[in-house]
């Protein structure tokens, strides 16, 4: 029988599917790191006082991309490289969700406009982690490999969520509510298309990897595409909520010591 834990089991199994996974993760994170971080340098003196919160945003995403090499490592691995078609983030780039690389390698201040919207896009695609991790925690938060490296990345996207839903609150009621919530919209609505195509792009690898029957794969398909049909529908609508989070400052302070794996 399918299922999400069986799937997830047969990745963490093999070796080639369990190099390949962990070294999207970590791309993907990596990057994150990354945008974090030229944001917190590049803030317009207006909203200097977030630059705390950007910069440990960004820690704790190098930190889930050392999280994953390290995980590599602990099983001999070394990474491979990611096929475009699987870049999560590259492809939310691709469809003007995050601010563009080119912008955040100029040394030219953003605007206030600018990070409103980072943090609207952010607002988005951290829902889709913290879920994510949420699943895997799980079916794998008592698993003596990955265990403890799923936990910690976990509490830290639902930390990451919370501060967006914080500081969006925050604009909101200085006026931006209006732009927030068109950018949450759009920013959904383009999201769950690329996590449709990703999802689509990953399993394929893996079912090339892992030698699964043509008819494992469709049910697979199927399963992705009626995910998508339903999110296009109505499960949008759980990405671009906002609701003042029962831990307030959830990045204040460093960033929390990666477990060792």
């Amino acid at each position: 029988m399918l299922s999400a834990r069986s799937i997830f089991q047969e990745i963490v199994d093999s070796d080639d599917t369990y190099q390949l996974f962990c070294s999207i993760a970590a791309s993907g994170e990596t990057q994150g790191g990354w945008e974090n971080a030229r944001i917190a340098a590049l803030l317009p003196k207006s909203m200097h006082h977030l630059a705390a919160k950007i910069t440990r945003h960004g820690a704790d995403e190098d930190k889930h991309g050392r999280i994953f090499n390290a995980l590599l490592r602990k099983r001999g691995l070394d990474p491979v490289p990611v096929p475009p078609e699987t870049h999560y983030t590259m492809l939310l780039e691709k469809r003007g969700i995050g601010l563009a690389h080119d912008k955040l390698r100029r040394d030219e201040p953003l605007t206030e406009e600018d990070i409103v919207v980072y943090l609207a896009h952010s607002r988005v695609t951290e829902q889709r982690a913290a879920d994510q991790m949420v699943m895997l925690v799980k079916y794998f938060g008592d698993h003596p490999e990955v265990g403890r490296a799923v936990t910690m990345i976990s509490a830290d996207e639902n930390s990451h969520l919370a501060y967006c839903h914080e500081e969006l609150l925050r604009l909101a009621a200085a006026g931006h509510g209006r732009r927030i919530q068109q950018v949450l919209r759009e920013s959904s609505l383009n999201e769950i298309a690329v996590y449709r195509d990703v999802s689509l792009a990953v399993m394929g690898h893996m079912g090339r990897l892992l030698h699964w029957p043509k008819a494992k794969s469709a049910a697979l398909e199927a399963g992705i595409h009626g995910t998508y049909a339903y999110e296009r529908l109505a499960g949008w609508r759980h990405m671009v909520s906002l609701a003042m989070p029962e831990r307030r400052g959830a990045l204040d302070g460093p960033p929390t010591p990666a477990p060792a794996v």
